[in-house]
């Protein structure tokens, strides 16, 4: 685990250093599910046995989407069989 968190590290710096990244975060195993209207249905979540979990996250600033993709093929988790989602952000001014 070490030397997978070591090659996450060098990739993040890699990308810090073009001034790519705009955070980055891993996420905490426990939180809370809302739904319903104002959260009337609360559940204690994300839960163990789900397939895919989300461990954190990269956000970065690119050109175009497809600029995203190309910076997100040398995710080194891609090596280990973990999976990499793309999701365009939303940008309200």
């Amino acid at each position: 685990m070490r030397h997978i968190m070591r090659r996450f590290g060098e990739w993040i710096a890699g990308l810090s250093a073009q001034g790519v990244v705009i955070s980055t975060n891993g996420l905490e195993d426990t939180g809370t599910v809302l739904r319903g209207r104002r959260g009337t249905s609360s559940t204690d979540g994300p839960f163990a046995e789900a397939k895919e979990i989300i461990g954190g996250y990269v956000l970065i600033a690119a050109d175009s989407f497809e600029t995203a993709v190309d910076i997100a093929r040398d995710c080194p988790g891609l090596d280990y069989r973990m999976t990499v989602e793309m999701r365009p952000v939303k940008v309200h001014i």
